[in-house]
């Protein structure tokens, strides 16, 4: 405690010196807080993601307050495998398969629409890694195609548009089991023996084993193969098999056959135009959409 003597009386002198150490202190704290002021800028919207990406979120998540504190959330760590390339994640197990592509989406530059999730088979995107059964030190192989890959694929020509919008033009609406080309096929060659009971209106996931019991436009039986961890389809009959990139095929196209809506003739276009399409018949309705789903995945738009 400073004695009487240490305080000024009124009408007294102060120090030059004392004075002087005062008003050069406050100086400084001002200098300081202005140098403060100018040293931190509002953050760039980079910064703002890296931050939230360490958060285990992404800008703009539309997430429940729950589901925004990860560090009341259990976690579980695991690796993502991508082209070879091995990365260590640590991911809440209740959070969804969705949630984890956009988070993959920052690690290897692959948009979340474009990816499929294999961890014992394809993981849908509804589940979550508890559903998943994902365990410390598990492995999960990311298969898809950043949008650069997507978008250096050659492009049709104005040609084999024009012969496309020809040949549209020409089948018009007509469903495609009333089609001639369609017909003359289902006509001769009939309903196959060992194919799988059809169901109509309704979906299943895709069996463990190859899809088969149905037929080309030869009437060679056909094996339908995904082997997801490679990003191929094996379209496979007596004579051979062809493993085909999934990210080739352009488009898969499917309608239910007339009087036998459990079943659908398919399109699997492996070319720029519908001329590549290499046609299956009698295939089981209930598996047209995870066939789609399995070779296209959720970016059928491209």
């Amino acid at each position: 405690m400073a004695s009487n003597s240490d305080i000024p009386q009124e009408g007294s002198s102060v120090d030059p010196k004392l004075e002087e150490k005062q008003e050069s202190v406050t100086e400084i704290k001002e200098e300081n807080c202005t140098e403060a002021s100018a040293s931190a800028p509002l953050c760039t919207e980079a910064q703002i993601q890296s931050i939230l990406a360490a958060a285990g979120q992404g800008l703009g998540d539309d997430e429940d307050e729950e589901s925004s504190k990860p560090s009341d959330l259990e976690k579980v760590d695991f690796n993502v495998i991508f082209k070879k390339e091995k990365y260590e994640v640590s991911f809440p197990l209740d959070n969804t398969v969705t949630k984890l592509k956009s988070h993959i989406e920052k690690l290897t530059g692959v948009p979340a629409t474009l990816q499929k999730i294999m961890y014992k088979g394809l993981a849908r995107d509804e589940m979550t890694l508890r559903e998943l059964k994902v365990v410390k030190g598990a492995k999960l192989m990311v298969v898809g195609s950043t949008l650069t890959d997507v978008l250096s694929v050659s492009a049709p020509t104005p040609k084999d548009l024009q012969a496309e919008e020809k040949a549209a033009a020409k089948v018009a609406k007509e469903p495609l089991s009333e089609q001639k080309q369609h017909k003359k096929v289902l006509d001769k060659y009939g309903k196959p023996d060992d194919v799988p009971v059809g169901l109509k209106n309704h979906s299943e996931r895709l069996p463990s084993v190859p899809l088969s019991g149905m037929y080309n436009k030869a009437g060679g039986k056909v094996r339908l193969t995904f082997k997801m961890e490679a990003d191929q389809l094996w379209l496979g009959t007596k004579e051979r098999t062809d493993k085909i990139p999934m990210q080739s095929i352009k488009a898969v196209v499917s309608e239910p056959i007339k009087d036998h809506e459990e079943y659908h003739i398919m399109g699997i276009q492996l070319g720029p135009t519908e001329a590549s399409r290499y046609w299956v018949y009698w295939v089981p309705a209930q598996y047209v959409e995870a066939i789609k789903e399995a070779i296209l995945g959720k970016w059928q738009f491209f």
